[in-house]
């Protein structure tokens, strides 16, 4: 059975990538890095399932598509 995909803040994305908040933004709004998600009225946040798999690999990740869950 899988765990449960949690949800990260932007300061755990921040600690963990390296980045900056600007970047992250920045390649967010470029295609480059996970959306993230609204958790709240004015709450984010990310799936870490989709942080761990932009820092196992920044060069080649690419969004989710439907397909891509379904296999």
């Amino acid at each position: 059975m899988r765990e449960p995909d949690r949800i990260i803040r932007l300061k755990t994305v921040l600690s963990r990538t390296g980045l900056s908040r600007s970047t992250i933004y920045r390649k967010i709004a470029d295609g480059t890095f996970p959306a993230q998600l609204k958790i709240s009225t004015n709450g984010t946040g990310w799936h870490e399932s989709d942080i761990n798999r932009w820092i196992a690999d920044p060069a080649s990740w690419h969004p989710k598509r439907e397909l891509d869950e379904v296999r």
